[in-house]
């Protein structure tokens, strides 16, 4: 019987650890922010610092693919560092976290509901840089 997209989520979120909003606010400088929705939704608002590597092109950036001009994100250079990513709802993040894991990065968590917690929760949205 075929998975649907709600079977991988939850079975992604089986294998991964989530923080909450208020975790992530308590978490050390230093750790690498990762938004993986596309462009235009990281245009129209993302939390300070985060990094916009869309779910798609997250292995590819990885391994400096020749698809992305051969340039790994410095955000992923390391693969000891403490990394959190997230998208709207937390689906997108959560497989982005097991494609971490299963490439090698020790210390990798996704925001228990997104971005959408996060503004819930009172967290401040930037639409400047990374």
């Amino acid at each position: 019987m075929p998975l649907s997209a709600a079977d991988l989520v939850a079975r992604a979120r089986s294998q991964i650890r989530e923080c909450t909003a208020s975790q992530l606010q308590a978490l050390p400088s230093g750790v690498a922010l990762i938004d993986v929705r596309e462009p235009a939704e990281f245009a129209s608002g993302h939390l300070p610092g985060a990094v916009n590597i869309p779910r798609g092109m997250l292995e590819f950036e990885i391994a400096a693919h020749p698809a992305v001009a051969n340039v790994t994100d410095p955000a992923l250079a390391d693969r000891q560092r403490q990394i959190v990513v997230y998208c709207l709802g937390g689906g997108r993040a959560a497989l982005a976290a097991v494609a971490l894991q299963e490439l090698g990065f020790s210390d990798v968590q996704s925001i228990q509901g997104g971005l959408r917690a996060c503004v819930e929760a009172g967290l401040a949205l930037t639409t400047h840089g990374g």
